[in-house]
Parts: structure tokens; C-alpha cells; sequence
């Protein structure tokens, strides 16, 4: 009977991973539509039949197919592994969603998450390294530095979330949130959060670690075929996850309906709303946004909220 039950995990764990998957090859196809509109392109895109939904499933296969370069002066076992690292590190986050049945149930998620997004940044820092090339150092070093930076922040924001519901199991989110969501009670806090959400997924305005102007391509400027595809893959995973993580805290928690996944597609369009209208940020106003900004309001809003709940206690 174990066994059986062990077995039904695994099952459940397969199909959580491809559903993933598949999500990330709609949001890319949802992110190249977008950035059409956005930057209004007249010639249409080179598609495949079904109105383009195919599209992703042909570059994943093309990525993978084309040959991998191996570089003589990298240290070649770092290079190579990384990425793949990163992709399971971004997969292994989904394991916290708080389910109901059948899977693994995680009464301390949030501590899981903040143990796998902390391990990520080794993973840039050494795909940067390993490279043995200055435009992937450069970038693997304004990663870690943003990363860590934004770590800070992302912990404390979410600390006041804890403090209110006293649990760091993501199910007891949707019981406190029956009456109002908590993105009206914390307003500052949660867009604190979001915007902490792009630095920490690497996105623009805050994409300094693949800043294409300066370090051509960034950390994975050396990386080809099936490197660079798990890096890309696991940048939009960590995306879905974020965008979902934003939506259980302060949209009204886990529930299993239709508004549920809006919601979803909302805030994981916001990701890509926002690369095609603001510029990139400077890097010393991000670092300044982050420590003389972020870091005092979020402490500010915890002490309150310990305040409060010693008070109502």
C-alpha cells in the first residue's frame, strides 16, 4: 500500500513537471506575441500552422538539436552542469504548491522556497565563472550581487505574510484571505514584492545580469543548444512560479477555479508588459532602491504587524 501511494506521487510529480513545461512554452509564445504588439511590428513572425501554438515546441526542438560548443578553457564539468542544475533547482520549487490531494504537502513551503531561490544564484554565479570569459564573469557577478541584494527584501516582505498568518504551509494563505486579500492590507508591501520579483528572475527593468548593451549577452553569452535552452527554460519557470507565489500571498490564496488561473495569466503578463514598456534600470539606483528603500519599508511593516498581533493576541 505504501509503495502504491510513493508511486502516486511520483505520477502526480511527472505530470505537475510537464504540465509546467508546457505552460513555459505557451508564456514564451504569450511573451513573443506581446513584444509584437508592444513594439508594434508590422511583418508578421515566421509560424508554424494552429495559429502559432506549435511554435514553442519547434524552437525547444531546434535548441536541442543544434550542436553543443565546448570551450577549451573552461572548466568544462562547472560549464556544463550548471544549467541543468538551474533547471531542476526551478522545477523543484513547484513541489510546494499546496495541494489537496494525492501529492507531497509541505507545512514549512516558504522556508523550501527561500532554500532553493538562495541555491540558484550559485548556479549563475558559476555558469558565469566557468564560462572563462569576462563578459560572462561580469555578469555572473552583477547576478549574484542583485540576487543576494533582493533575497534581503523578498525574506522580509514575506516575513509580514507570515506574521499575520502564523503558518509557513502556503494552504492556511487561502483560509485567511476569505474576506479580503491581503494585497489591500499590505498595498506598499506587496508591490514591493512584485517589483523584488523581477530583480530576483533576472527580468527588465532589472535584467542587468543579460545586460545585451554592455555584456553582450551576459552569463550565458558562452552557451549554445541545449545550455542555453535549460537556462531560458528555467527563467520562465522561475517566472510561472513567482507569478503564482504573488497570486496564493496576496490574491486570495490557492483556490482551484477558473479566476484562480486569470489571476495567473495576469500577473505572468505583467512580467512581460512591463520588459516592453520600461527601460532598463541603472545599477546603482537598483542597489539604492533595494537597501535605502525596500529594506526600511519592509522592516517598518514588520515591526507593525508584530505590533498588531501582540495587540490582538
Amino acid at each position: 500500500m505504501i509503495m502504491f501511494d510513493y508511486l502516486n506521487i511520483l505520477i502526480g510529480m511527472l505530470i505537475l513537471i510537464i504540465g509546467v513545461l508546457i505552460s513555459v512554452a505557451f508564456l514564451t509564445l504569450l511573451s513573443a506575441e506581446s513584444i509584437k504588439i508592444l513594439f508594434k511590428f508590422e511583418k508578421d513572425l515566421m509560424k508554424l500552422d494552429l495559429m502559432g501554438l506549435l511554435q514553442s515546441f519547434s524552437d525547444a526542438i531546434k535548441l536541442f538539436s543544434k550542436e553543443q560548443t565546448y570551450l577549451s578553457y573552461s572548466n568544462y564539468m562547472s560549464y556544463y552542469f550548471s544549467p541543468i542544475v538551474s533547471f531542476s533547482l526551478s522545477l523543484l520549487l513547484w513541489m510546494m504548491i499546496p495541494y489537496y490531494f494525492n501529492f507531497l504537502s509541505f507545512n514549512l513551503g516558504l522556508l523550501f522556497f527561500f532554500c532553493c531561490t538562495s541555491l540558484g544564484v550559485y548556479t549563475i554565479m558559476i555558469s558565469g565563472w566557468a564560462s572563462n570569459s569576462n563578459y560572462s564573469l561580469l555578469g555572473g557577478l552583477r547576478s549574484v550581487a542583485q540576487t543576494i541584494s533582493y533575497e534581503v527584501s523578498l525574506s522580509l516582505i514575506l516575513m509580514s505574510s507570515i506574521i499575520l498568518v502564523m503558518d509557513f504551509n502556503l494552504l492556511k494563505f487561502n483560509y485567511y484571505q476569505n474576506l479580503i486579500w491581503f494585497i489591500f492590507l499590505m498595498m506598499p508591501l506587496s508591490m514591493c514584492w512584485l517589483s523584488s520579483s523581477l530583480a530576483e528572475t533576472n527580468r527588465t527593468p532589472f535584467d542587468f545580469a543579460e545586460g545585451e548593451s554592455e555584456l553582450v549577452s551576459g552569463f550565458n553569452v558562452e552557451y549554445s543548444s541545449g545550455g542555453f535552452a535549460l537556462i531560458f527554460l528555467a527563467e520562465y519557470t522561475s517566472i510561472m512560479f513567482m507569478s503564482l507565489l504573488f497570486t496564493v500571498i496576496y490574491l486570495g490564496g490557492y483556490n482551484l477555479n477558473l479566476i484562480f488561473y486569470i489571476k495567473l495569466v495576469f500577473i505572468s503578463f505583467f512580467f512581460i508588459w512591463v520588459r516592453g514598456t520600461l527601460p532598463r534600470y541603472r545599477y546603482d539606483k537598483l542597489m539604492y532602491l533595494c537597501w535605502k528603500i525596500y529594506l526600511p519599508v519592509s522592516l517598518n511593516f514588520l515591526l507593525l504587524f508584530v505590533g498588531l498581533k501582540i495587540y490582538l493576541i
